[in-house]
């Protein structure tokens, strides 16, 4: 089993990723505080792995809620179900919420676990590639406001992430699709060496080999370690890994939550930063060629949906939550592995990169 540690002080906390080990019962006696501890997962993962998770936690007093599937119940009245279940059972602070789920079970049960009388502690068991990979790592919680993606929601880091390769096996393709997305953001964030591996093991991970998905899964967990460590809190160099989100999110919302997939809306945004940093003479065209050739090899989208217009994504981009004193900050590159912050870009070819990609 690999562990690596998020450090971020009295808040650290390990990540394991083995095959086999959401039964594991000693990993969960070693975080879990109290006794008295609530799973929540949803109505896809429910059937095939809370067997085996109640099994390991027969020493606890159980409860468990399973919540509608997609990110079009990623709100406010989705936690309130959790709330519900939690104050009919009596759970009070010295109990442990467990996410048994993919990133959007992990993203509304970590705000629940943020919010419950000021706070409880929670477990990460990710289901999905995507959400081993980033979302159940760094403590970002959260759901959706009609009017923006992630509007509401709070930094709270669990006990420990629980990733079990195994997990991946039963997961859709479309998902493990979805998931290579941000596999691919932390080699162009500022990974040159994993990108490189990845142009080279894309089809392993697509035919789910066990060395190379847990390989990325280490390598993408460690890199977003090693920049949540260094600014928990999205003071600076974390927004880094926002690489593609500010176009992702505007085409999530606009195509309505879970028509687009987050990994699939984050592909096709990584493109659009891409294009831009090469209209601004920052990013050479080759390595835009590089970034659509290993996302389209990974069967990602590379363009934004021609329903959209280049007016709805600047509007929706306008409600950012990453807006400070009305100006975005953008994640732009130098090229692959060389991405920064940019909070003073051109708007007027911004305009002119979205006309084109939207035409």
């Amino acid at each position: 089993m690999t562990t690596l540690n998020v450090d971020l002080g009295e808040r650290s906390y390990p990540i394991y990723i083995d095959g086999g080990i959401v039964n594991n019962a000693e990993l969960y006696q070693r975080h879990i505080k109290g006794k008295k501890v609530l799973i929540v997962t949803d109505d896809n993962v429910a059937d095939i792995y809370l067997p085996r998770l109640l099994a390991a936690l027969s020493g606890f007093e159980c409860q468990h809620v399973s919540l509608p599937a997609g990110e079009a119940h990623k709100n406010l009245a989705t936690v309130n179900k959790i709330y519900d279940v939690l104050m009919q059972n009596n759970f009070d602070r010295n109990c442990t919420i467990i996410a048994l789920g993919g990133g959007v079970v992990g993203d509304i049960t970590g705000f629940a676990a943020a919010s419950y009388q000021r706070g409880v502690s929670f477990v990460q068991v990710p289901t999905t590639l995507l959400s081993q990979v980033d979302s159940s790592v760094g403590g970002k919680t959260g759901v959706n406001h009609p009017m923006g993606k992630n509007m509401i929601g709070a930094f709270h880091q669990p006990a420990c992430v629980i990733a079990d390769m195994d997990f991946l096996d039963s997961l859709p393709k479309r998902e493990l699709t979805a998931g290579m997305a941000e596999v691919i953001k932390y080699g162009l964030i500022d990974d040159l060496e994993f990108f490189e591996w990845l142009e080279q093991h894309v089809p392993d991970l697509l035919n789910l080999n066990k060395a190379a998905l847990a390989k990325a899964v280490e390598r993408s967990c460690a890199n977003k370690s090693r920049i949540v460590a260094a600014d928990e809190r999205e003071a600076g160099k974390r927004a880094l890994l926002n690489l593609g989100h500010t176009f992702g999110h505007a085409i999530e919302n606009a195509m309505g939550y879970g028509n687009w997939l987050h990994g699939e809306a984050i592909s096709a945004g990584m493109c659009l930063a891409a294009k831009y940093s090469c209209d601004l003479g920052l990013m050479p065209a080759a390595d835009v060629a590089r970034t659509e050739n290993i996302l389209s090899l990974a069967g990602l989208p590379i363009t934004p949906p021609k329903e959209m217009t280049e007016d709805k994504c600047l509007e929706l981009m306008s409600r950012d939550k990453k807006m400070r004193d009305k100006t975005l900050t953008l994640v732009l590159m130098h090229g692959i592995g060389q991405s920064f912050l940019c909070n003073d870009f051109d708007q007027k070819q911004l305009l002119k990169t979205l006309k084109l990609a939207f035409a």
